[in-house]
C-alpha cells in the first residue's frame, strides 16, 4: 500500500494527535451485494488493518475503533456469536504485525459479558503489545459512553472523593483510558449524523468528519482526505 502524502495536502506538524472511527456500514455493504452480514463484517476487518498501517506510518499517536457497542449484544445470538469469534481469530492474527509495526493494543469497554476465551485473547493481546512505543490503537468493545460515565462516577463514589474535590481532571483519572488524550478528529462512515454513544465525554470538541462510504470501502486515501479537511479547521475550544 503506497500513498503519496503529498497529493492530499498533509501537513505532519498539524496531525491530529488522536483519531477516533465510528466504523459504520458493514450489514449494509453486504446487503447490497446480496452477501450474508459476516461477509461485511469480514471485509471490515480487512479495511481496519489498512488503516491501523497508514494511522501508524502517518504518526497518529492514537487511534480509537469502535468495533462493539454495548447496544450491539441485542442482535441476533448469531451474528453476536460470530463477532465475538472472529474478534478472537483477528486478534491471534494481528498481534504478531503490532508488535513488527511498533503498534500497542488496548481494550476498553465493559468486559462482564465478553466470553473469556475472547477476555484471554484481549489481555493476551495487550501483554504482547505494551512495550510498543508506536501508535496506540484503543478497540472500545462492549463500550457505550454513557456506561463509560456512569463507571467513572461509581469509583468515584467507591473511592470515597468528597464533591469539593471533583473537577474535570479529577473525573476523567476514573474513565476507562484516563492517560489518552481526547479525539481530536473523530470520523464516521455511511452518512449516519450522530456519534451513537462513543466517547461521550471525551468528544465535546472533537472535530467531525462524515463521509457516505460504507466502512468495508473506506479507502487510506478517504482517511488522508478527512485529515486534510482537518488541518483545515480553526479550533477555539469556546474562545475567539
Amino acid at each position: 500500500m503506497r500513498l503519496n502524502i503529498a497529493n492530499y495536502d498533509i501537513d505532519k506538524e498539524r496531525l491530529p494527535r488522536h483519531i477516533a472511527i465510528i466504523m459504520d456500514g458493514n450489514g449494509r455493504w453486504a446487503k447490497r451485494r446480496n452477501l450474508p452480514r459476516i461477509e461485511g463484517h469480514r471485509q471490515g476487518v480487512r479495511r481496519t488493518r489498512q488503516l491501523v498501517e497508514t494511522c501508524g506510518k502517518l504518526g497518529v499517536d492514537y487511534l480509537t475503533i469502535f468495533a462493539f457497542s454495548i447496544e450491539n449484544w441485542v442482535r441476533p445470538e448469531k451474528e453476536v456469536k460470530f463477532l465475538m469469534n472472529l474478534f478472537k481469530e483477528v486478534i491471534k492474527d494481528q498481534v504478531p504485525d503490532l508488535v513488527k509495526n511498533n503498534v500497542r493494543i488496548r481494550f476498553i469497554g465493559r468486559f462482564d459479558r465478553i466470553p473469556d476465551d475472547v477476555m484471554k485473547s484481549m489481555r493476551w493481546a495487550e501483554e504482547m503489545t505494551r512495550d510498543r512505543s508506536g501508535l496506540t490503537l484503543l478497540v472500545a468493545i462492549s463500550y457505550g459512553g454513557r456506561s463509560e460515565i456512569i463507571d467513572a462516577v461509581k469509583k468515584i463514589i467507591k473511592k470515597g472523593i468528597p464533591p469539593h474535590r471533583i473537577d474535570e481532571k479529577t473525573f476523567c483519572e476514573f474513565l476507562y483510558a484516563p492517560d489518552v488524550p481526547s479525539p481530536d478528529l473523530l470520523i464516521r462512515t455511511s452518512g449516519e449524523c450522530r456519534v451513537s454513544n462513543f466517547l461521550t465525554y471525551q468528544t465535546v470538541y472533537t472535530e467531525l468528519w462524515i463521509t457516505k462510504t460504507l466502512w468495508p470501502d473506506f479507502t487510506p486515501a478517504l482517511l488522508l482526505k478527512a485529515i486534510s479537511d482537518y488541518e483545515k479547521r480553526e479550533r477555539r475550544f469556546g474562545g475567539v
